[in-house]
């Protein structure tokens, strides 16, 4: 079933990918997750490559490719184990705001850079104390004459430590009304009052750089503000739809990967004298999870075909998100399952796979929450 067409310039930009990383990013997969940290130079090598921001127009220094370049990517990038080098954040969720925001001097300023992994990105919206619940947000952003003054603090912001620019959700403390009251605004790294706080250890994702950001008395100029004053909820909001689909994007190409390591696996290992994947309990499982990817990569895809022509399916996405990474923690526990013992080893990449893949159910909204946006469009 061929859902999107993926031309020829398509097939061998993936393998390009592929082969990029083979030999930059796969070998140092278990170095980087002992670190706790990825490198900054492999952003910049991602971007020398070409595959940071594919879409980005030409006019300010991208290659202007459509979405599926973008797709490739981060389906190659879901199946290296590793999540540190986390570019579908940067190229497919934060940079689109200043693309589709920012003003021409904003673009010219920052786009190039997001290019060619010169400046990295993060976003900040959670709090100690608001997570999917943005109007709860507290940070504040105050003008003052031809400034902007910022307190508060962020917490688990991905690309935390090594972000260049932040795409910051801030209030103004004068509106009563929580969603009109908060904007978007641009933030450099060496700002004054701006700084950055330890790397956040996790239970997965242990080379992604999470941290906590702080704001205090953080003075920007007037003309960092991202887009319009006080649209910043719904700016955010037009957003998800591309940002869950990226979610489950993810999900899906995770959920492929580990079930191919484990068909492989179960081929190549006896139990009393016959491969594993003899055993009809097993070959059960294993078309089991082989019919949920299948289902989840076909919805999937349907979504990305109608989310490039320009359709609204933000409820398809709600779903496809909460789906998809279920089905992928369901994938990883199942095929831990069919490891045996030796799933119980560190060296056995898919027990990494199984950590990294439980915070997918929690971040870019959590699963209770797309249920909830989901019941309220049934009019429930």
């Amino acid at each position: 079933m061929e859902i999107l067409n993926y031309t020829k310039a398509h097939k061998d930009f993936r393998k390009k990918v592929r082969e990029f990383l083979k030999k930059e990013v796969i070998p140092f997969a278990d170095l980087w997750e002992k670190d706790k940290i990825v490198p900054r130079e492999i952003w910049q090598k991602m971007g020398q490559a070409g595959f940071l921001s594919p879409t980005v127009p030409k006019k300010y220094g991208g290659p202007g490719l459509d979405l599926l370049y973008s797709i490739i990517i981060d389906e190659e990038l879901a199946k290296t184990e590793q999540y540190g080098l986390f570019a579908p954040l940067h190229s497919d969720i934060i940079v689109p705001y200043i693309i589709t925001y920012g003003n021409e001097e904003q673009k010219k300023k920052y786009l190039p850079g997001c290019v060619s992994g010169d400046i990295i990105t993060a976003v900040a919206m959670t709090e100690p104390g608001a997570g999917s619940d943005l109007a709860g947000m507290t940070a504040t952003a105050v003008e003052n004459g031809d400034e902007i003054i910022i307190n508060g603090s962020k917490t688990f912001i991905s690309n935390g430590i090594h972000c260049d620019l932040v795409v910051l959700a801030a209030k103004d403390p004068a509106v009563e009304n929580p969603h009109a009251a908060m904007s978007l605004y641009l933030v450099e790294d060496g700002t004054p009052g701006f700084s950055k706080g330890n790397k956040l250890n996790k239970m997965g994702m242990c080379s992604q750089d999470t941290a906590e950001l702080f704001f205090t008395k953080c003075t920007i100029p007037k003309t960092n503000l991202l887009g319009e004053k006080g649209k910043g909820f719904y700016m955010l909001m037009a957003k998800l739809q591309q940002e869950r689909l990226i979610c489950s994007v993810m999900a899906v190409a995770a959920a492929e990967h580990m079930l191919e390591k484990t068909i492989s696996f179960c081929k190549n290992n006896p139990v009393s004298g016959k491969p594993k994947s003899k055993s009809q309990v097993n070959q059960f499982t294993i078309a089991e999870l082989a019919t949920d990817i299948k289902i989840g990569r076909n919805f999937v895809n349907k979504l990305i075909a109608d989310h490039m022509e320009g359709k609204n399916v933000i409820i398809e996405t709600s779903m496809a998100k909460y789906w998809t990474s279920d089905m992928a923690k369901h994938v990883a526990d199942k095929c831990l399952d069919l490891h045996g013992r030796f799933a119980t080893l560190e060296r056995c990449s898919l027990l990494r796979n199984w950590r990294d893949i439980r915070v997918m159910t929690i971040f870019a909204g959590t699963n209770e929450i797309m249920k909830g946006i989901i019941a309220k469009s049934m009019g429930l």
